[in-house]
């Protein structure tokens, strides 16, 4: 009988679908993806600066453009992801894919752009009438490239070449490795631009006004209460007054001001349960209250204020708000927090 025949014959050995054989193999696709990374970072040099010169000088703080990211296939779904990055970080960007620029979309791209072409092999042909526009009209063009002598890497500007890391993928075909390399050298072209710009966190949340992140960037002053919300009372206060003060306003506490209006002091249920006795009613505020209670100021960020409403040590369901000269603005209660996504 025929050795080949034989060959086929022999039953096809049954893949191990076990817990430990599927860890095994998620392990050895991280450590090959981060072994990438780590030899992406060793390999860095003023090649990367440079690039982050050109995008900037157009789409910087002082340019007029926007960097123009495209590439196709896996590349292509990677620049989309870039291009997002660096529009949500102060950068403006866009996606162009490199098949419809071919037809027509060569003209979303302007005189002061600059363009960040994806491609591992370097020879993609898709993008070669965008590499062309590009040269013609004098654009910058920064390259993300796995070989260094490609058409795409010779075309560029300047060329950010992958190191040579095998793909994860066991027949080392499937884009893996490589596509986390490109994914995490754009997320450091924007955050090395972001820094340049000097983004904050307001400016971040002009750009991410939706959904939990939002939230959390919202400032104190646009969820607290104000004015005749407050639960203020002075030192001098009988408890009768002030326990009737803590329940029409309903947060569960009272403010002490002094003469002045500053903060002094705040009166909660814990005070209450504390001061318990047959006499409470016939002590004033100030016999009760705690001094120099945590406070913060309405600038800061809504997610301090939920942290330090968090303090495992000492957690609080209200916050008082205040000026630098300790004067109430507003309270802060922790349902707010719920209500507004913060929490």
């Amino acid at each position: 009988m025929d050795a080949a025949l034989v060959a086929d014959a022999r039953p096809v050995p049954v893949p191990d679908r076990s817990p430990e054989a599927d860890l095994a193999v998620a392990r050895a696709v991280l450590a090959a993806e981060a072994a990438g990374l780590q030899a992406l970072s060793a390999g860095l040099d003023g090649r990367f600066a440079r690039a982050v010169d050109l995008l900037a000088e157009r789409a910087g703080p002082g340019g007029t453009g926007r960097v123009v990211v495209s590439g196709m296939g896996k590349s292509g779904h990677v620049g989309r992801k870039i291009a997002a990055t660096l529009a949500s970080t102060g950068t403006p960007a866009m996606f162009v894919h490199p098949g419809e620029a071919s037809h027509g979309d060569l003209g979303m791209i302007l005189p002061a752009d600059a363009v960040l072409a994806l491609s591992n092999s370097g020879e993609t042909s898709e993008l070669s009438d965008l590499v062309a526009h590009a040269r013609r009209f004098g654009l910058p063009l920064v390259a993300i490239v796995g070989r260094p002598g490609s058409t795409l890497a010779l075309a560029a500007d300047v060329a950010l070449v992958l190191p040579a890391a095998p793909e994860a993928c066991p027949m080392g075909l499937a884009p893996t490795t490589s596509t986390t390399m490109q994914l995490a050298l754009g997320d450091a072209l924007a955050v090395a631009l972001l820094t340049r710009r000097g983004f904050g966190p307001a400016d971040f949340r002009v750009f991410h006004p939706g959904g939990k992140l939002g939230a959390q960037l919202r400032r104190v002053r646009e969820v607290m209460h104000r004015a005749d919300a407050l639960p203020l009372a002075s030192p001098e206060t009988k408890m009768p007054a002030a326990l009737l003060a803590m329940t029409e306003k309903r947060f569960g506490c009272l403010g002490v001001i002094d003469s002045a209006g500053r903060l002094i002091g705040i009166v909660t249920d814990g005070d209450l349960r504390r001061a318990m006795g047959p006499d409470l009613l016939d002590r004033n505020v100030a016999g009760v209250m705690t001094r120099t209670p945590r406070t913060i100021g309405p600038d800061a960020l809504a997610a301090e204020a939920l942290r330090m409403m968090n303090d495992p040590d000492r957690p609080i369901t209200a916050l008082f708000v205040v000026d630098g000269d300790g004067l109430p603005q507003g309270i802060l209660h922790i349902h707010d927090l719920l209500r507004t996504g913060v929490a």
